[in-house]
């Protein structure tokens, strides 16, 4: 039995891939998504209710699908990648990494010594098929696929000091922090903080590592794929759920579905 990271190694051939944000926490909603065309769909630890036994259910449940899944963490600790490597995540994005030594720790992490300081004690899960995946300690560290996401004003400062760290393969703009942080809350258009994004891509693609985006606007999602973006995130469940809902409401109490969208929620 051998371990393969399709997501890494498409990324590392410059190929674009698109991706579902999942925020439902559901391993059935996560099981529909996956028989959708998607190249990759992320399960998100960090903004929706995820606990570890539900991003286990939601991996186990797109297991036999071809879409590859990446997972959010809701803080880059030891002990949260200890746990997400060892259900079998092979993939994860790492929030709110602001310098080289914070990337340089969570590289650190997702490593087996002497390399790393990842705990031993995957051969008793799911990340080595309960011990049928024969060296798994010797070969995981290979089959890993570490993103972080610069999203303050300080990682910007710091990005050619992050992106010199080895053993980071892909770095996630997350432009709403990003545009708060920044001086421009709840505006990622605002050109000033576009010129930093796009400033960010091409540092990123200089470096050789995969940038990363979301963008539910199909308009801005093409400009970043224009401006170099390979991992890009088009759609978010919860969202498309609701617009879905609207527009079907709409075709026949459009009235009233107008009032609920302007009371704020």
């Amino acid at each position: 039995m051998k371990i393969q990271n399709t997501f890494k190694q498409r990324l590392m051939q410059d190929q674009v891939q698109y991706g579902l944000w999942l925020s439902t926490t559901s391993a059935y909603v996560a099981e529909i998504a996956a028989t959708s065309n998607y190249d990759w769909c992320l399960i998100d630890g960090e903004h929706a209710p995820n606990t570890i036994q539900n991003i286990y259910s939601q991996l186990q449940a797109l297991a036999p699908y071809p879409i590859q899944p990446v997972v959010r963490l809701v803080e880059g600790t030891e002990t949260n990648i200890k746990q997400a490597l060892d259900i079998g995540c092979q993939t994860l994005l790492i929030p709110f990494i602001n310098t080289a030594e914070q990337a340089e720790r969570v590289v650190q992490a997702t490593q087996y010594p002497p390399n790393g300081t990842r705990g031993v004690g995957a051969l008793l899960g799911r990340a080595s098929r309960w011990g049928k995946i024969q060296n798994y300690m010797e070969v995981a560290d290979e089959s890993i696929c570490l993103l972080i996401q610069v999203e303050t004003k300080q990682a910007v400062e710091n990005i050619d000091e992050i992106l010199k760290v080895q053993g980071i393969h892909g770095v996630f703009i997350g432009a709403a922090d990003l545009s708060a942080s920044l001086g421009y809350p709840d505006q990622p258009e605002h050109e000033e903080v576009q010129k930093v994004i796009k400033e960010c891509i091409d540092k990123i693609k200089k470096s050789g590592k995969a940038s990363g985006f979301i963008a539910t606007n199909p308009q801005v999602a093409r400009r970043m794929i224009e401006w170099g973006v390979t991992f890009i995130a088009v759609g978010v469940d919860t969202m498309l759920y609701t617009q879905a809902l609207d527009e079907r409401i709409n075709l026949f109490k459009p009235q009233i579905s107008s009032e609920f969208n302007n009371i704020g929620y």
